[in-house]
């Protein structure tokens, strides 16, 4: 992997860490805020890649609410539980409250 894509890796896990528990972002967001708009499939790699970091990926979803990278958690239903746990609303593997518990980096990382 070329070294300016592990570099925007990290500056994805640095944003995903940064989604308060019990909100959500998803892959565009994150591209848009990095400067990287059309790099959303990237941000993904990202988050696939993600589970050996302590990045929270379980709240990085796309942009219909819909849990995408959920067969990437070990379990079947893994993503889900842990968005759950936080009083997100899951309802076949997409978010009900999406309006009320998404994130956008673009306005909360000014």
């Amino acid at each position: 992997m070329k070294p300016e894509t592990l570099s925007f890796f990290e500056r994805v896990y640095d944003v995903v860490r940064q989604v308060p528990y019990g909100r959500v972002t998803n892959y565009g967001a994150i591209a848009k805020y990095l400067g990287a708009a059309r790099s959303s499939r990237l941000v993904g790699y990202a988050m696939n890649a993600s589970h050996t970091k302590d990045v929270p990926a379980h709240r990085v979803v796309n942009r219909n609410g819909l849990l995408t990278g959920k067969h990437h958690f070990e379990g079947t239903d893994l993503m889900q539980q842990l968005l759950e746990n936080e009083g997100i609303v899951v309802k076949d593997n997409q978010i009900q409250n999406l309006q009320d518990v998404y994130w956008n980096p673009m306005e909360e990382l000014r």
